[in-house]
Order: C-alpha cells, then sequence, then structure tokens
C-alpha cells in the first residue's frame, strides 16, 4: 500500500504551513484570543487560499479535494492552534453537498467557498452529553419551511458564524436544518473556551428553518465523523508542535552544569511522548481514510482512531508539562496553550472514555478471535 501523499497534496500542505508560520504567529493568536477568540480577518485568509472549498464540488466554487486533503490541512492548522473553526467549514459543506437540495447548495456553497459565509453544526444539548440521538430539539411545519424551537450549547463561533446547521425532531424523526443568525428567534450569547477559542450557547424560539434532510440522524452521525477525523489531524499537528517545543526546552535547559536531555529518564520520557505521537498519527490516517466507508464501518473506524488519539493527546500534554515543570504552565509560554488545546480536543465530539464505550459496544462477535 503506498502511503506517500501526491504532489498536489504536499503542496497544499506546504501552503497551509507557510500562511501558519508567516501570518498566524503566537503573537497574533494572543491577540485574538483577547479579542474574543475568533477573527473574521483569519478566517477570510484561510479562505483566500481556498481551503474553504475543499469539500465543495468545483462547480460550486470550490476544489472538490477529499478527506486526505482535509487531514493535511487540519494537522497544519494544528501546528498553529489556530482558533477559527475550519473543522466546522469541512462539517457544513460536507453536509449541505451530500444531503441538502440543489437550490439550498446553490444559495449557500458558493459563498461558503469563498469565505463570505461560516455555516456551523450547533448539535450539542445539556441533556444529551456525548449522545448525539438524543434531542430535545423540534421543528414544525409552518407558512415557508419549519419553525425551529431548540436549545443548543458549545456552538462553534456561535455568535459569530453566518447559520447554523441544526438538528431537530419533525414529526418524531430527527432531521437537519439551516437557521441564519440573523433569523427571527435566534439569540446568542458568546464565550471564549478553555483553548482561547470562541463558542456560545445558542437559543431559537420558533426561528424560520429550511430543511436539509429528513435523514437527520444519519447525516449528523456522517457530519460528527467528519468532524472526529478533522480533530484527530489537527491533535496531531498539535502534538508534534508540543513535542518538538519540548525537546528545544530540554536542549537548552542546564542542570548540574548539563542539558537535560542528558539524563537518561528524561529521554525515556521523550521517546515515549514520540510513540504515542506516531500511534495518534497512524490513527488519524486511519480516520480519514476510512470516512467514505460504509457507516456502519465508518462510526466504528472513527470510534477507535478519537479513543487512541485522546490517549496520545492527554499524554503527550501532561508529559510536556511535566518535563517544562513549572513554567509549563504559565500562560506566557506556548507550551501551556498546547496543553489547554490538547484537553479541549480530547472532550471535542466525545471524550476518550465515551469513545472507549463506543468501541465496545461496536465490537463484532469475533472481536479478538482467530479461527
Amino acid at each position: 500500500m503506498d502511503f506517500d501523499f501526491t504532489d498536489d497534496q504536499e503542496s497544499l500542505r506546504d501552503a497551509t504551513r507557510k500562511w501558519v508560520e508567516k501570518g498566524y504567529g503566537f503573537e497574533r493568536r494572543t491577540g485574538i484570543v483577547k479579542d474574543g477568540g475568533f477573527s473574521r480577518e483569519a478566517y477570510g485568509e484561510l479562505a483566500g487560499l481556498g481551503l474553504a472549498g475543499l469539500y465543495i464540488a468545483e462547480d460550486d466554487g470550490g476544489l472538490g479535494m477529499g478527506p486526505v486533503e482535509g487531514m493535511v490541512v487540519m494537522e497544519e492548522l494544528g501546528r498553529g492552534m489556530v482558533l477559527e473553526p475550519f473543522a466546522q467549514t469541512l462539517i457544513a459543506s460536507s453536509l449541505l453537498s451530500g444531503y441538502a437540495p440543489d437550490a439550498l447548495k446553490s444559495a449557500w456553497l458558493p459563498n461558503i467557498a469563498s469565505g463570505e459565509r461560516l455555516v456551523v453544526l450547533a448539535y450539542q444539548e445539556r441533556a444529551a452529553r456525548y449522545h448525539f440521538e438524543k434531542c430535545e430539539a423540534t421543528a414544525v411545519a409552518a407558512q415557508e419551511g419549519y419553525a425551529l424551537t431548540a436549545t443548543k450549547s458549545i456552538v462553534a463561533a456561535g455568535d459569530q458564524a453566518d447559520a447554523f446547521i441544526v438538528p431537530a425532531l419533525a414529526d418524531g424523526q430527527m432531521a437537519l436544518f439551516l437557521v441564519e443568525r440573523t433569523a427571527a428567534g435566534v439569540a446568542t450569547r458568546g464565550y471564549v473556551t478553555q483553548d482561547g477559542a470562541r463558542a456560545a450557547e445558542v437559543t431559537f424560539d420558533n426561528s424560520p428553518a429550511t430543511l436539509i434532510t429528513l435523514d437527520g440522524l444519519s447525516a449528523l452521525a456522517h457530519g460528527i465523523d467528519i468532524g472526529i477525523a478533522a480533530v484527530c489531524a489537527e491533535a496531531v499537528g498539535v502534538m508534534d508542535r508540543t513535542l518538538a517545543v519540548t525537546v528545544d526546552y530540554m536542549n537548552t535547559r542546564k542542570q548540574f552544569g548539563v542539558a537535560i536531555s542528558s539524563f537518561q529518564a528524561l529521554r525515556h520520557s521523550i521517546a515515549d511522548m514520540k510513540m504515542q505521537l506516531e500511534l495518534a498519527r497512524s490513527m488519524s490516517y486511519y480516520a480519514s481514510l476510512k470516512l467514505n466507508a460504509p457507516a456502519e464501518e465508518r462510526r466504528r473506524a472513527l470510534a477507535r482512531a478519537k479513543y487512541q488519539l485522546g490517549v496520545s493527546m492527554r499524554f503527550v500534554g501532561q508529559q510536556a508539562v511535566q518535563l517544562h515543570g513549572g513554567i509549563g504552565v504559565t500562560d506566557e509560554y506556548i507550551v501551556s496553550h498546547y496543553f489547554k488545546k490538547l484537553t479541549q480536543l480530547e472532550m471535542t465530539f466525545g471524550d476518550t472514555l465515551h469513545q472507549l464505550g463506543e468501541v465496545s459496544s461496536r465490537m463484532q462477535d469475533t472481536a479478538g478471535v482467530f479461527a
């Protein structure tokens, strides 16, 4: 099997990495956090590279690329801990491309691809935790489309987005709807999350909604799996930089007149971090390659990947702080921000314990049995 990336994928990686290194340094990121955790200007720069149209067909103004290209981009954005919710753009563009009627595609996909519109998934409810199939939101048929009533939590850039993809029950069955943020009855309360990004609580009170698909449960599961694959790739990028910064620190920090990188016990810790990073990288590849598999196979694979990524993120983050000592938890030093980012990613789209339960529940009768 060929695991090499194509020339186009390497060019995409190079373009994204150059933007992160030159246009999204730690100082700019810190400024964006102070300004609320989201920059429309930075998001526009990503769109200017064509990245917002990554999963959108060329006929709709996008690049028409697939999961491996998405993985490449997310890994590079992770290296810079980019705050703008690019994973949400991948989810929204995929759901609209794969499930929406043609009129809705024509109205939204070109604007998403150009970066003029930001659409995010608003699915989490307080009583559901990570079980996305639990939904109390409702939508009833109205004179023009539907009227949707719901309260959704931790919506990425919820008070900055232009529209939401919202799951709600229509006649007792989960469906997906698109609701514009400026629609009647929509209210948002924004805040900065632990990793410095922006999120919001969003309420809908009989808000006008446009139907995307009545097969909402299958579509939502697909969207969340796209999000999991994106988070896995992003985490690999964060861990890669975390390890690199930790190694640099150990080569610089001296104790008893020598660099602490010469201490055998600490070198073992670095080796363990590297092992966890490479385990995570291989499972991130696995997740992206399974995104187009049949639903049950895809769901099983993504749960496995997110479980391993969760284990690796926790280990790499904690070891990095441990090896740095007190400076590793100060806001002035970048490692504390890597640690926060990894902590946040570990809980996104289902934490490690939840994913372990998913893996267990999806094991087949022959799991672990060799004929």
